[in-house]
């Protein structure tokens, strides 16, 4: 790395700009709210949580980009530990909107849960622009697994609430939600491209240190956003109960709590394993209890979430590798002429940018014609997409030949399988969690779908171990046979998907969804005067 004196001129402007840039779309969000309710079809509220969580992924995945290599070069860990301690602390990111979840759905609302996770977040990624020497016998590498632990905790009040959020400005049979949910997550990949190119050659080409604590302005930004956008959200996300200021701020003391419970449990990774296998026993079957109380079609929706969420190991776990090992692969055996490796992460959320509108155009046409696949059957194409896009990277690397390095082509060709994978099933399951679910279960099986969306990050750190071999140093033989059988397996499961996604549409009885009575019955009685009748989605 350059030392920090030799900060070129270009940087700077570079890093101002991104701060100006969320303060004017700060400024506009406050502005848009005064205006019109909607925008190019949608509820003003959703380019409001759509900055906010620009911004908020900004922060995470500009960390993200070079956590790997923090890991090994600078705390000197190696790349199997590396890899597993990358999945432990994934995995705990999407585990803990359990907790935010249940907080919000009970108590704080979701609004003030996702200010309360920012302001967390915002000081995880500050502390991690604090280096020390390196070395895991640094006692600096103490602030490291605080800051880990913050951020954490702070997704965890933040992630799942926002998303149900967006569901909220919607009615449960709005044709749009699909198309609402996908333009969200093309904020989300905006903010993710952003703060992988700029964090990635900050902290790989100049310091650690400023490349985090880039990522902790993002965050910032984020929460002005939030802040000043509020009436937007037109009274989506509020309390559900009027809360003492004494309860309020315990259960913020929670949140606080939580982080040093964190900090000791992402320094070991074992302990995470046992408790990911015991909390989501006790989660699924707590959904399952619940599922069983309910009336034969709620029931039977609940079943068809149980059977999509179950998929999210299996996915991710592959599609995590992304951050990990492959980000390792493409350090250490891409040809890719001098640029960053970190930066490599940024082709994902671009194809995403790219891809989002198109995606969300063609769920919406096909659902006007009924021929949009079901939710089952999207996720059965993600999960084979997923599986091509490994062996698509096995074949290329091997065709060309293990001692050489790998074309670039092949880099962009696993990302662009793995977006099109991946956008057949999060922005698509997002939706399915916010629909399906009853109501007074929203938050609760969003924070569920993250939380299995934690274990498949930790089983990517337990593949990413793999590659590792036995002495955990990574070789590209290694890593390609890795991955090889796992395309395979990937191939084998969307298959099986494909065939049992029927009997899962008919459990979602999308003929019979009806929109909650507080929420819109005099347009649904509006509709039925005027002799029509709500509208569904296909999915």
């Amino acid at each position: 790395m350059k030392p920090m004196g030799l900060w070129a001129e270009g940087d700077w402007i570079a890093a101002i700009a991104v701060v100006v840039l969320g303060i004017f779309l700060a400024l506009g969000a406050k502005v848009a709210i005064q205006r019109e309710p909607e925008f190019a079809g949608h509820p003003k509220g959703l380019y409001m949580l759509f900055f906010a969580e620009m911004w908020e992924r900004f922060s995470y995945y500009g960390m993200r980009a070079i956590l790997i290599f923090y890991l090994t070069q600078h705390w000197l860990f190696s790349d199997s530990k590396s890899n597993l301690i990358y999945g432990a602390y994934t995995s705990l990111v999407y585990i803990t909107p359990v907790l935010g979840g249940y907080l919000a759905d009970r108590y704080l609302g979701q609004r003030k849960a996702v200010l309360f996770g920012g302001i967390l977040l915002a000081i995880g990624h500050s502390l991690m622009a604090v280096e020390g020497t390196g070395g895991q016998n640094d006692p600096t590498i103490n602030v490291f697994w605080a800051a880990l632990a913050f951020i954490i905790v702070g997704s965890g009040f933040l992630k799942a609430n926002i998303s149900v959020m967006v569901g909220q400005l919607y009615k449960l049979t709005d044709i749009r939600r699909d198309g609402a949910y996908t333009i969200f997550y093309m904020g989300i990949n905006v903010g993710a491209a952003l703060g992988t190119i700029l964090v990635a050659y900050l902290g790989q080409t100049i310091g650690w240190g400023w490349g985090f604590g880039l990522a902790g302005i993002g965050m910032l930004a984020g929460l002005v956003v939030f802040v000043l956008g509020k009436a937007a959200l037109n009274g989506a996300g509020e309390a559900p109960i009027a809360l003492a200021k004494s309860k309020e701020i315990t259960l913020y003391g929670i949140g606080f709590a939580a982080v040093a419970v964190i900090w000791g449990l992402v320094q070991y990774q074992d302990v995470i394993q046992t408790l990911l296998v015991i909390s989501g026993i006790t989660l699924l079957g707590y959904v399952l209890y619940e599922s069983f109380k309910l009336p034969k079609e709620p029931r039977e929706r609940m079943f068809a979430i149980l059977f999509l969420i179950s998929l999210n190991p299996i996915f991710w776990g592959l599609f995590e590798q992304a951050g990990g090992s492959m980000n390792l692969f493409t350090d250490r055996f891409v040809d890719r002429g001098g640029v960053p490796a970190g930066i490599f992460q940024s082709i994902n959320p671009i194809y995403i940018i790219l891809l989002a509108p198109l995606f969300a155009g063609l769920w919406q046409w096909l659902g006007r014609k009924g021929k949009e696949p079901s939710a089952p059957a999207k996720f059965g194409i993600a999960v084979m997409q997923m599986g091509f896009a490994n062996l698509v990277l096995v074949w290329g690397a091997e065709a060309y030949g293990i001692a050489v390095m790998t074309p670039v082509y092949l880099v962009f060709l696993y990302y662009l399988f793995a977006t099109t994978a991946e956008l057949c099933l999060s922005p698509v399951g997002l939706s399915a969690m916010n629909r399906l679910a009853p109501k007074f279960l929203a938050s609760l099986i969003m924070g569920a779908w993250f939380y299995m969306t934690a274990v498949g990050n930790f089983v990517a750190g337990k593949i990413g171990e793999a590659t590792g071999g036995h002495d955990g140093e990574m070789s590209k033989q290694g890593l390609l046979d890795v991955y090889e059988l796992f395309g395979w397996i990937a191939l084998g499961v969307g298959v099986a998907v494909l065939l049992v996604s029927p009997i899962v549409k008919k459990w979602m009885h999308l003929d019979t969804l009806e929109d909650e009575k507080l929420e819109g019955a005099a347009e649904v009685g509006e509709a039925q005067a005027a002799g029509t009748h709500p509208s569904t989605n296909g999915n």
